[in-house]
């Protein structure tokens, strides 16, 4: 006698659940990028600054404790991009006239080094994260079908079914919230790169205005 009960009905509807995970995560040609968003690992200077071509000299920003503490406080995104902001202002204002475009251009490179580097940390973690999501929706395939597959035996100890089954219903509660949390983490290198664009679009403003 098979198993009608709603309650073993379960490794059909798991299967469906996750069978299109391959298919909406393949974006582009890395199957292991699951954001609608195009990747773009690395940013470029040019992206995000539209100001002065910025002198060698900026390349030291972290050398200057104050610079690189001040890029610490300005990428963290706990702090309001206003509030950001008037830290930029009050840091300009704070600079004598003849060490003002350099240091504000070392603020520059120093925003884009470090913000730029924890957005390419964030996009290889969402790789390896999918990744992960990948092999799960694999191995939850193969139990759904293995379960499938003992329900349809008459001998078939009622217990053990119930117990399989129960086992994948709570995997794949997981795998699809996992799966929905990564819609969340797939804005974050935009917040990052729109964040980074605003700051720098201050700096730029602050120099053209003296």
């Amino acid at each position: 006698m098979g198993w009608r009960s709603p309650t073993y009905i379960l490794p059909a509807v798991a299967l469906g659940a996750i069978v299109s995970w391959p298919a909406l995560s393949a974006q582009g040609n890395d199957p292991d990028w699951p954001c609608i968003q195009r990747k773009v690992p690395v940013l470029s200077l040019g992206q995000i600054w539209n100001g002065p071509e910025l002198p060698q000299t900026a390349a030291d920003w972290s050398k200057d404790a104050a610079i690189a503490a001040l890029v610490q406080e300005l990428s963290a995104r706990r702090v309001s991009l206003p509030e950001a902001q008037q830290k930029i202002s009050a840091f300009e204002e704070s600079l004598s006239e003849g060490e003002r475009k350099n240091r504000m251009a070392m603020l520059v490179r120093g925003l884009f080094d470090h913000m730029n580097r924890e957005r390419s940390d964030v996009i290889s973690g969402i790789a390896r994260y999918a990744h992960r999501q990948r092999d799960m929706a694999t191995l939850l395939r193969q139990e759904a079908s293995a379960v499938d597959a003992l329900r349809a035996k008459p001998d078939a100890d009622p217990n053990e079914v119930a117990l399989r089954n129960d086992r994948l219903m709570f995997q794949t509660r997981v795998f699809q919230e996992r799966a929905q949390s990564l819609t969340f983490v797939c804005e974050v290198p935009t917040l990052i790169e729109q964040r980074l664009y605003a700051l720098t679009k201050t700096i730029a403003e602050a120099l053209e205005a003296k």
